[in-house]
């Protein structure tokens, strides 16, 4: 799956996904055992209001492969029951032994399909989870086949993420004013009043009625990357509810739009530096010198490219703003650094058509055009959930501050917060210290050289949460499962058999 993250000032991106290796667990699976936390008075699923929506059944069809597909009917605004609704598609792979419940997942994003995911990635789940569990994934609100957000035509992404994401003068500031306002200006146009309501909040209910439909008493639950924000928002929203919840890659839900931005400047310099004295030791390295001279080397790379963009075999250049999402592409797995390494080769011989294929993976442009949905439905849900206020000067003034920090990608990455200042929405969601105070344990995956999700990030939700338990994986990349043994063991134990790793495991 292709990772975005924040660059840019049109968009405001962060998605991952990962796939997994059998792991070894008991065979003898333990059902999830009922909350011990008293649900809240105002549980939706006790209110006459909501009845129609927890009581439904979902009609399963075969939809190929293995698979089955069925949809469930959601208020599009939660505060108006009786207005209009939306469906929001399931798909399922049911559990090859005795089943003890559904798992529930999500791959990230914002933005990305869980349908898609699902069908993709069921199979790489460890045995003993896919033996136990029924894996269901959704298209969350204004996602996939659940209402998908349009709010540009492609032509015009072609022209927003190829604009320049450091501006130079009042000119170039000026037009990033207009891009990101003219984008969720299309939002408005294009997807009507659905827009204002695809925030996590909104989907956190969501997920409760999938977890009453699916006949779950309690809801287990693996997300990535983004995916931990709603799990840590469920969790929040319905303690009572939680049965094993893991968080792979979390996002700190404590962090305001500054401090989230911040933090992915720190991993992705980490990641970069980490690429960078690789590259190094290898022959073929495009770069020279010590790790501070790879960098300037770099940077300067991306400075002239501003004003003389790169040539490619076809009629696209490769701008400042490709460049620099060709070289964030190459950093959310370290089996991505050698084709990086190839690509910077000839983009310092003049070509950039290599770099600016990953770009285009990225953005899940295929070559005739069009991009994936992720692209639309991505900026819209990040805005909801992370409000900016910071006036144009105080963003301007933090983006050189993290430059300093963090060259060569800081201040591209300052600059993104941009894509949310006008924002045409009221957020819907306030950073928080997330507790979930009486909830069941919660299991949250930290990689100690994850650029999107810094480890960082995995270490406060983990303390926050009364009842988290950190997992560590050393290494690089985003996400853990997947990515190692120990650490898809450790996750399978848990969601089949309740079993937590001790504290402090790391798996190396």
């Amino acid at each position: 799956m292709r990772r975005l993250v924040a660059v840019g000032a049109g968009l405001v991106l962060l998605a991952g996904c990962s796939t997994g290796l059998p792991g070894d667990s008991s065979p003898d699976p333990v059902p999830p055992s009922p909350s011990t936390s008293p649900p809240a008075a105002d549980d939706p699923a006790r209110r006459a209001e909501f009845a129609a929506f927890y009581g439904q059944k979902a009609t399963w069809k075969d939809c190929e492969d293995g698979f089955d597909c069925s949809s469930v009917k959601v208020p599009v605004d939660w505060a108006a029951p009786t207005g209009p609704t939306l469906d929001l598609a399931l798909i399922r792979r049911k559990a090859t032994e005795k089943k003890i419940g559904s798992l529930l997942v999500n791959p990230g994003g914002p933005g990305a399909s869980g349908v898609e995911w699902v069908r993709m990635a069921a199979s790489s789940y460890g045995a003993p989870l896919r033996a136990s569990f029924d894996i269901v994934g959704w298209d969350p609100r204004g996602i996939g086949d659940s209402s998908q957000i349009r709010c540009v035509p492609n032509d015009e992404l072609d022209e927003q993420v190829a604009r320049d994401p450091v501006p130079d003068d009042p000119a170039e500031q000026s037009q990033m004013i207009k891009d990101a306002k003219d984008f969720g200006k299309g939002c408005q146009l294009r997807t009507g009043a659905l827009v204002g309501h695809v925030d996590t909040l909104s989907t956190v209910k969501d997920m409760d009625v999938l977890r009453a439909v699916l006949g779950d008493k309690t809801l287990s639950y693996f997300g990535a990357s983004y995916g931990t924000f709603l799990g840590a928002w469920y969790a929040e929203t319905f303690p009572w509810r939680v049965g094993r919840l893991v968080l792979d890659g979390a996002v700190d839900p404590s962090l305001d739009p500054k401090g989230y931005i911040e933090g992915q400047a720190m991993g992705f310099d980490r990641a970069l530096k980490a690429y960078l004295t690789d590259c190094l030791k290898q022959q073929d390295c495009p770069f020279r010198g010590s790790l501070d001279d790879a960098q300037a080397q770099l940077g300067d790379l991306i400075e002239r490219s501003d004003e003389q963009p790169l040539p490619t075999a076809s009629k696209r250049q490769l701008t400042q703003a490709l460049l620099i999402t060709g070289v964030v592409q190459g950093m959310y797995s370290d089996r991505l650094w050698k084709p990086l390494g190839e690509a910077l080769k000839k983009a310092l011989q003049g070509d950039g058509t290599a770099l600016l294929a990953m770009a285009d993976q990225y953005y899940q442009r295929e070559q005739d055009g069009q991009y994936g949905a992720v692209v639309q439905s991505n900026g819209p849900i990040y805005c909801l959930d992370h409000p900016e206020t910071r006036t144009v000067d105080q963003i301007a003034a933090h983006a050189k501050e993290l430059q300093r920090r963090y060259p060569p990608l800081g201040e591209s990455m300052g600059w993104s917060a941009m894509g949310c200042r006008d924002w045409p929405f009221p957020a819907a969601v306030q950073p928080k210290r997330l507790t979930a105070p009486g909830a069941a344990p919660i299991l949250v995956v930290g990689s100690t050289g994850d650029p999107a999700t810094p480890y960082e990030w995995s270490q406060a939700l983990a303390s926050q949460l009364s009842s988290g338990r950190l997992l560590t994986r050393e290494g690089f990349g985003h996400t853990g499962y997947g990515e190692s043994r120990c650490i898809n063991s450790a996750v399978d134990e848990y969601l089949v058999n309740g079993k937590l790793p001790d504290k402090g495991t790391t798996c190396k």
